[in-house]
C-alpha cells in the first residue's frame, strides 16, 4: 500500500505522458520483483535429476507442473525435475490478486554408457503372460508406494550412504542388456559381498516390503514426506516392517543378488512421486557425474 502511494503522488508531479509512462512501468516491475522475491531456492545449483527444497516467504501457494505443492508450515516445499529435465523449470506463484512465474535454471549433464551382458534371456525381455501379468502387478505395487503425499519432514535431513562398497553403476546411465538398449537406470549402485548391512539414508516410515519381485528381487521402499521416498533393491534380507518408523544409520537390510542382477550389490533409488531423482546428488561429497 506504501508502495502504491508513493507511486501516485510521483505520478501527479511528472509533467510528460512518457514520464508517466515510465512511472507506471517502474511500478509494475517492483510488483513483480516483490511477488518473484516471495520465493527462496534453498537447494544449490539444481541439475537434472536434482530434489529441490525451496522456501516460500509469503502467503501463497506453489505449483510445480500444474501441481500444487505442499507447504510446511514454516514455508518448506519440495518437488523434482527428471533426468531429462530442460535448462529451465518454472514454478509458479499465486496470490490473491495475481500469479507469477518463477524461473529456476538446471544444469544439464552428461550420462554414461554401460554394457550388461550374460543375463539370462528371459530377464531381457520376458514374454510369458504370466510373467508379464506379475511385472504388472509388481510395478502397482511400487506406484502406490510412491504415491503418498505424507507431512513427514525427513526429506530435509543430510542424508548418507545407505552401504558401503564400490560404485558400479550411476544414475542416468544408458544400459546395453545383451546387446540390446534399454531405458536408462535410474539408480546409485553399489557393489559388496551378499550380507553386507544397508541402513536407512534418511529417517522415514516404510511404506513398502517384497521379497522377491521379478526385476528388483528384494525390494523396500521409505517414505521421507512430500511425495519424497527412496527403494532398495537387489536384497538378500529385509529387517525392518511396513509401517515401521526408521531412524537414519538404522540397518534396514543387507546387499543381494535377487531379481535381475548379474552380481551382489544394492541398487539404491529416490523419487518425488514417478519423478526419478539422483540420491547421488543428496550425498555433499558427490559431485553426482
Amino acid at each position: 500500500m506504501l508502495n502504491y502511494w508513493i507511486t501516485a503522488i510521483k505520478l501527479m508531479q511528472v509533467k510528460s505522458f512518457t514520464s508517466w509512462i515510465v512511472l507506471v512501468l517502474l511500478s509494475c516491475l517492483t510488483t513483480f520483483n516483490a511477488h518473484a522475491s516471495g520465493i527462496k531456492i534453498l537447494t544449490t545449483e539444481p541439475s537434472q535429476g536434482s530434489m529441490i527444497v525451496g522456501q516460500l516467504l509469503v502467503d501463497g501457494d506453489v505449483y510445480f507442473e500444474q501441481k500444487q505443492l505442499k507447504v510446511s508450515p514454516g514455508g518448506i516445499f519440495v518437488f523434482g525435475v527428471g533426468r531429462d529435465a530442460a535448462s529451465s523449470v518454472e514454478l509458479l506463484l499465486k496470490q490473491k490478486n495475481s500469479e507469477v512465474k518463477f524461473p529456476i535454471n538446471i544444469r544439464q549433464r552428461e550420462w554414461q554408457i554401460e554394457r550388461v551382458d550374460g543375463l539370462p534371456p528371459g530377464k531381457v525381455n520376458p514374454k510369458s503372460e504370466e510373467v508379464l501379468a506379475r511385472i504388472r502387478q509388481e510395478g502397482g505395487l511400487v506406484k502406490s508406494a510412491r504415491s503418498k503425499e505424507t507431512e513427514y519432514s525427513f526429506f530435509q535431513e543430510d542424508f548418507i550412504l545407505p552401504a558401503e562398497g564400490r560404485i558400479s553403476g550411476v544414475y542416468g546411465s544408458q544400459r546395453i542388456l545383451n546387446g540390446e538398449p534399454k531405458r536408462p537406470h535410474f539408480g546409485l549402485d553399489i557393489a559388496n559381498k551378499t550380507g553386507q548391512p544397508v541402513v536407512a539414508p534418511a529417517s522415514g516410515i516404510v511404506s513398502l516390503v517384497h521379497k522377491d519381485m521379478f526385476y528388483s528381487g528384494g525390494t523396500l521402499i521409505i517414505d521421507h514426506g512430500y511425495g519424497i521416498s527412496s527403494t532398495y533393491i537387489h536384497l538378500n534380507s529385509i529387517s525392518v516392517k511396513v509401517g515401521e518408523m526408521v531412524k537414519q544409520g538404522q540397518e534396514i537390510a543387507t546387499i543381494g543378488a535377487t531379481g535381475r542382477a548379474t552380481g551382489p550389490h544394492l541398487d539404491w533409488r529416490l523419487n518425488w512421486f514417478n519423478t526419478r531423482l539422483d540420491p547421488q546428488l543428496l550425498i555433499k561429497t558427490s559431485k553426482g557425474e
